[in-house]
Formats: structure tokens, sequence, C-alpha cells
């Protein structure tokens, strides 16, 4: 299944530019209204929210502020794309915990760059792994579509390498899993990752799955999944 991103836009034209460019480049894109933005991120569970913040109003601020309070923290990336006299809502955007913004006119390729980078679609692929709606390890369930964790019932909020590590350490369980496999799984292509940064985000996952030791150590190798009983 392709990644959701969802726009808020009251510009049609801009609305028809955008989608095409983001699913000539294998996204799904939906144009929703203002004031159904926050319910329908809630509801829809997209990727990401692209707000297109116009002069009039500031609108984009407030919604932003809603979908950071209302919606499960960490579970949308939101976008501002800040048109020209709406410069103003900039600095209320950061204050409100917008994830990234650009200014308009702006060059689509930066946009892609930065919802592949932080939705990890590139290391993922784009149609789902091998068409699979989840992952499972015993209590530890991923939901590839809306790229959710849950175990045991509870939410688990995941940094988008953190995110890839643990997918490729799923579909590779009890596999020891080099250092140089999961860059290679976890980072895009043209990023230097050395070991101990590997080491760095394998903790950072231990944390986030503790109490419960999913996780391995293979002294001077890797890493491996523990087979765990469903």
């Amino acid at each position: 299944m392709k990644p959701l991103v969802l726009i808020c836009s009251q510009d049609a034209e801009f609305y028809l530019f955008l989608s095409h460019i983001l699913e000539v480049d294998g996204f799904s894109a939906e144009l929703i209204d203002v004031e159904d933005a926050v319910p329908q991120a809630a509801e829809r569970e997209p990727q990401a929210v692209v707000l297109d913040c116009l002069p009039a109003g500031a609108i984009g601020p407030t919604i932003c502020a809603r979908l950071k309070s209302e919606v499960e923290a960490g579970a949308v990336r939101v976008v501002a794309l800040i048109a020209p006299g709406a410069e103003h809502q900039h600095v209320e955007l950061i204050k409100t915990g917008i994830d990234e913004s650009f200014m308009r006119p702006f060059a689509p390729a930066k946009l892609l760059a930065y919802l592949r980078r932080e939705l990890a679609v590139a290391r993922l692929g784009l149609n789902g792994r091998n068409g699979r709606e989840s992952l499972n390890c015993g209590p530890l369930e991923i939901r590839l579509a809306s790229h959710r964790v849950n175990c045991n019932g509870e939410q688990l909020h995941l940094g988008p390498i953190e995110y890839n590590l643990l997918c490729y350490l799923i579909e590779n369980p009890g596999k020891v899993c080099f250092r140089d496999e999961l860059v290679h799984a976890a980072w895009p292509h043209n990023i230097h990752v050395g070991p101990r940064t590997v080491d760095v985000h394998i903790s950072r996952l231990r944390k986030t799955l503790a109490p419960h030791n999913f996780i391995r150590t293979i002294r001077s190798a890797g890493y491996a999944l523990e087979e765990q009983e469903d």
C-alpha cells in the first residue's frame, strides 16, 4: 500500500499539481477540508499532512497545533508550504511543532526528498513489504500501511530509522543481522553510517521496546531478534 499524504488546501489547482507529483513518486495523495483536517488525520492514519498556508488568516498554525495535540504523538509528520505573503506564519508554525516547512514557490524534489527520508519509504518499498499488511513478533505488531507499532495493545513511537531496523529484524527472526546489513536496510544509500551509529539506534529501539528484550547482541557481529511465541 502506498504511503498516504493528506493535503489541506483551499487552492484546487495547487492540490492537483501537488497530488500529481506525489502520486508519480509513489505516494497516495488526498485533499482534505480545513474544517475536517484533524478528524480526517485521526481517522485515515496518514503518514504526513501537508498544510498549504495562504496569506489570508492563520489556519496553518492552528491546524498544526491541533494535529500535534489531538492526533497520537509522532504518528504523523506535518509539513507547511508557506505562500508569499504568509511568511509571518513561519514563527507560529515552529512554536506549534511543525516538522518541516517550505516557502512557495518551492522545488518539489525537496518535498519528495523530505518525505522519502522521514517516512522511510526509500528502504521500505512503495508497495509494502511483499504485499503484507503487518509484521508480527509475539506481542509486537507493525501495521505497515500506517507505520504504527503496537506491543500488547500499546502504541510505541519510533523514529524512521528505528522503525526500519525493527521491520528488518522482524523479517529475519533469529538470523544474525550484521551492522552493514542494518545500514543498508535502514538508511538512505547516500548517507555514510558507521557501526557506532547503528549501535546508538539499536539502543534507542531497545529502550522503546522495554521491558521486552526482543533484540540480542551478537558480539563483534551485529544483532538478532529473539523469536517469540505467539
